[in-house]
């Protein structure tokens, strides 16, 4: 009965999200002359390989019926601890970087551990450790920290040629590696299966008895990692340090996640899903863009109105799964 109530209803959000891609990027090439080309398509993934990043991380997080308020803030800290090691103390990259990625997975170690073994909220833990970071990236410095580095100069300008003179970057190949990586994870492993059990019901997956504490302690600091690497990667695109990098990033974050076809009270959801939920945002900045005269907030406004509407969507579906269950 569960197989069959997840087939037919837990995957209507992923359905709509796919069709809702499609719908809009075709809407924009009938349109907008030269939007309907492969480099455009490829602009989606250029553009948003941080949020890609940040939003696999974050589908764990959902998957399992938490909330991760503090990854916007990661990604401003570990620009800044990133720019000021690298321009500042005049640090190898080398070693920059693993020090970076350490930021975010210590904090979410911390928080995941805060959120088990004192059962706590994870919207009260995640929210401090947000405004811990946001504080802590003012610490370091109120001004920008621009980075004039070799290393990052290649990162941010090296283009990866793909036939059809088209390209990618070489943050999209990290991008689209950690995706394939999280959809292993999630699919064909035991620590997969037991976040999708917490979701569904942390009490049945204890009585089961799964780790579910071992499990939520790590996708928090599974999460964090994501921020961090999200944060290396954000600091790539920008080649600078800033305080107010990311700010409400964890927003756009989650409401990627939910567009994707996460159901945000748990047990239903796909990595793949959530790239599409970026892709639609990355698309409806695409559109303002072509459009010209359309301001900014656009995007906002646009991206709200969809994560109403797949709310509203999952709460049919969660309604209707409810009634079948009773029924049965």
């Amino acid at each position: 009965m569960i197989n069959r109530l997840s087939l037919d209803y837990k995957q209507l959000p992923l359905i709509a999200t796919i069709s809702l891609f499609v719908l809009m990027f075709s809407f924009g090439s009938v349109r907008y002359t030269g939007f309907f080309s492969a480099q455009v398509f490829l602009n989606l993934f250029i553009d948003n390989a941080f949020l890609i990043v940040i939003a696999v991380g974050m589908t764990f997080v959902i998957i399992s019926g938490g909330i991760d308020l503090s990854v916007g803030s990661v990604i401003a800290l570990t620009s800044m601890v990133a720019a000021s090691l690298t321009m500042s103390a005049q640090w190898s990259p080398f070693i920059v970087i693993p020090i970076s990625l350490l930021i975010g997975t210590v904090l979410g170690l911390v928080q995941g551990s805060l959120i088990h073994f004192y059962n706590l909220q994870p919207f009260i833990v995640t929210l401090a450790g947000m405004f811990l970071a946001r504080g802590l990236s003012y610490v370091i410095s109120v001004e920008t920290i621009a980075i004039d580095h070799p290393f990052f100069s290649y990162m941010a300008s090296t283009r990866i040629p793909l036939p059809g003179d088209t390209f990618i970057s070489i943050s999209v190949i990290i991008a689209l590696i950690i995706v394939a990586i999280a959809v292993f994870i999630g699919h064909s492993t035991k620590f997969g299966r037991t976040v999708y059990a917490i979701g569904g019901s942390e009490q049945s997956a204890m009585l089961m008895g799964l780790p579910v504490g071992k499990t939520k302690v790590l996708i928090y600091t599974f999460s964090g990692f994501c921020a961090s690497l999200a944060g290396l990667i954000f600091t790539f695109y920008m080649l600078s340090g800033y305080g107010l990098h990311a700010n409400g990033m964890e927003l756009d974050t989650i409401a990627a996640v939910v567009i994707g076809g996460t159901l945000l009270t748990g047990g239903a959801g796909y990595v793949a899903g959530s790239v599409v939920g970026v892709l639609i945002l990355g698309v409806i900045q695409t559109i303002i863009v072509f459009e010209g005269t359309l301001s900014s907030w656009w995007t906002k406004i646009a991206i709200g109105v969809l994560l109403l509407l797949f709310i509203v969507l999952q709460r049919v579906i969660v309604l209707r799964s409810e009634k079948k269950q009773g029924n049965q």
